[in-house]
């Protein structure tokens, strides 16, 4: 095929270069004024030459479906060469030069090998729209993504989509055409371009587009009830993560309305390249995550710990097939089993701890309040300690917002567990840090998946009150901020994230719907009345502990000094002596009464 194609366009070619340089010669001379010797002979070294020199520029490998300016310099470039080599021939076998001859030989030469070229593209692009019914797409954005983009829907013989109108807020682009497409209105008027066009699908391709802008767009392309989908990141593009073609669907996260959190590479490079790392928790949604997150800093071994054995083995088999220069070890123990967990790390002697074992569950820990004490305080007590017997550099403990003012066991357990690691700080050479965060989307027992089941089960989707209000961020964001509150760790800080505004339940549920391609009407929402221990509305840092000052773009450090460390182990101590109401009462009593003084820094 590769061969046939080569000789065809030479062929091609060839008719091109006698046409070009015979036409040049009837337009200056009649027949009987034509030197039949010169012409043969100019006509030849033409024709040689033009086979070079598109043999050097690689005219004949050129997808020409795909010409762009490129390859018409390329074109110039050899035709123009032709040229010259004609006329040095002429000059050194005839002694003369016929100039204005060549010079029309040349306009034609160019406008003829350029004309096949096109009329190639043209004739394959002309095809593609008539063989096939594709559906009109509107393309938010006429900047260079979604200029690329309309390209290659433009070329692509598979894909189902034409592009036909831009949308761009930029008022310099209005009433202009790019690639034959029109530049017609603002991100305003996205009901008025759908309506006018007809249009069947809505491409948002605007990278650097901030995510309240895009919860914005959004919203208005929901409105017109037109499947929307959002292009890949140029960078994957370029990279060759995903082809241009690889459009997504627009996800919950997309919507929280805030900038992800960037990292200081260099800073947690330092504290994870080369090390030894274990990780609590390690087969649940924010441990592997964490897992992911850490091996993309080469650390020497990674301890993969935790107590189910098939989520520790999935993440296990996905790491060693990503990361083979990494070993890891796969450890099957429990946070409560305090002689293990000191077995453990006496083997391993590890250099940084990530504890993201916990029961995190509200209306469960409410119930099983003893369990909540046995694996949230009592267990993050045991790895703390062995941490800092075997002298970890940095131990770090992922805690929630449910433990600001707490109202539930879980929140209060995750509470006193900070007061421990803060303890232990006072008195070790390990360094003890605790990250807080909000609601993470898509993580075991998050809303989102209980949301997505109800929604494929035609509803009703469940919410406790139509004002509560949570904070979001994704699992691999949460997984960042614990890496990064590793390399920023003092002693005994509490990190936390900005994480903008908090979302209400309501409107992240009819986003759900939305997205999952339902109308509201489709699905209902029922109010069923807050479970045992919840909030209306959560906190990230208790009252003073929070400043305007940043100790790293998006994140806050808050440090607690004084502590009911006492309590808390007359607690530990008498929890199987209590009934579950009274170690409740005794729980929050003391998560609650904690803080008595609080700096910022």
């Amino acid at each position: 095929m590769y061969r046939k194609r080569i000789v065809l366009l030479m062929l091609i070619d060839s008719l091109v270069v006698i046409s070009a340089i015979f036409l040049g010669a009837i337009l200056f001379y009649d027949s009987s004024h034509v030197d039949l010797s010169l012409l043969l002979t100019s006509s030849i070294a033409l024709l040689i030459s033009h086979h070079i020199f598109a043999y050097l520029f690689k005219l004949y490998k050129r997808a020409w479906q795909f010409v762009s300016m490129i390859e018409l310099l390329e074109i110039l470039k050899a035709v123009t060469f032709s040229i010259i080599i004609t006329i040095i021939v002429q000059f050194i076998f005839f002694d003369i030069v016929y100039i204005r001859t060549l010079i029309v030989t040349w306009m034609l030469h160019l406008i003829l090998i350029g004309g096949v070229r096109f009329a190639w593209r043209m004739y394959r692009d002309g095809y593609i729209k008539l063989k096939e019914n594709r559906k009109k797409t509107l393309i938010i954005g006429a900047g260079t993504a979604g200029t690329v983009a309309a390209k290659q829907l433009k070329r692509s013989r598979d894909s189902e989509l034409i592009p036909v109108v831009f949308i761009d807020d930029d008022i310099k682009k209005q009433q202009l055409e790019i690639l034959g497409i029109p530049v017609s209105g603002t991100t305003n008027e996205i009901h008025k371009v759908v309506t006018q066009y007809q249009i069947e699908y809505i491409l948002i391709a605007i990278p650097s587009l901030k995510r309240n802008e895009l919860q914005r767009i959004y919203k208005l392309c929901s409105e017109t009830k037109i499947r929307t989908q959002i292009m890949p990141m140029l960078v994957d593009v370029m990279s060759g993560k995903v082809e241009v073609t690889q459009f997504r669907d627009i996800q919950v996260g997309d919507l929280l309305g805030r900038i992800p959190v960037e990292l200081d590479t260099e800073g947690i490079a330092n504290t994870i390249t080369g090390k030894i790392i274990v990780i609590t928790g390690a087969g649940g949604s924010i441990g592997s995550e964490v897992c992911r997150q850490v091996s993309k800093f080469d650390p020497a071994e990674v301890i993969l710990l935790g107590h189910g054995e098939n989520s520790i083995y999935n993440i296990h088999m996905e790491l060693i097939q990503k990361y083979s220069h990494i070993t890891y070890h796969p450890v099957i123990a429990d946070v409560q089993d305090r002689p293990r967990i000191f077995e453990v790390l006496n083997k391993y002697q590890p250099n940084v701890v990530y504890h993201a074992a916990a029961h995190k569950h509200v209306p469960l820990m409410e119930a099983n309040s003893r369990e909540a004490i046995k694996n949230n305080i009592i267990g993050t007590k045991n790895i703390a300690e062995a941490s800092d017997s075997v002298g970890v550099n940095t131990f770090v403990m992922i805690s929630t917002d449910k433990a600001v003012n707490p109202t539930s066991v879980m929140g209060a357990t995750k509470r006193i567990a900070e007061m421990v690691i803060q303890h232990l700080d006072r008195h070790s050479s390990t360094r003890f840090v605790a990250v807080r965060f909000g609601n993470v989307l898509g993580s075991r027992g998050s809303v989102i998946p209980l949301f997505k089941r109800q929604i494929a089960e035609g509803g009703p989707i469940t919410i406790t009150h139509p004002d509560m209000t949570r904070y979001f961020m994704t699992i691999p964001e949460a997984s960042r901020l614990v890496i990064q509150a590793g390399a920023l760790a003092g002693n005994g800080e509490i990190f936390v994230l900005d994480m903008g505004e908090p979302v209400k339940i309501t409107d992240l549920a009819k986003n759900l719907i939305k997205l999952s391609g339902f109308n509201k009407d489709d699905i209902k929402i029922d109010y069923i009345g807050l479970r045992p221990g919840e909030k209306m509305f959560e906190e990230l840092l208790g009252e003073n502990e929070i400043s305007d000052k940043q100790v790293f773009p998006k994140i806050h450090r808050g440090k607690t000094i004084e502590l009911n460390i006492e309590k808390v182990w007359g607690v530990l101590n008498n929890y199987n002596q209590l009934r579950e109401d009274q170690i409740r009462e005794e729980l929050l009593k003391i998560s609650n009464n904690s803080v008595d003084k609080t700096n910022i820094v």
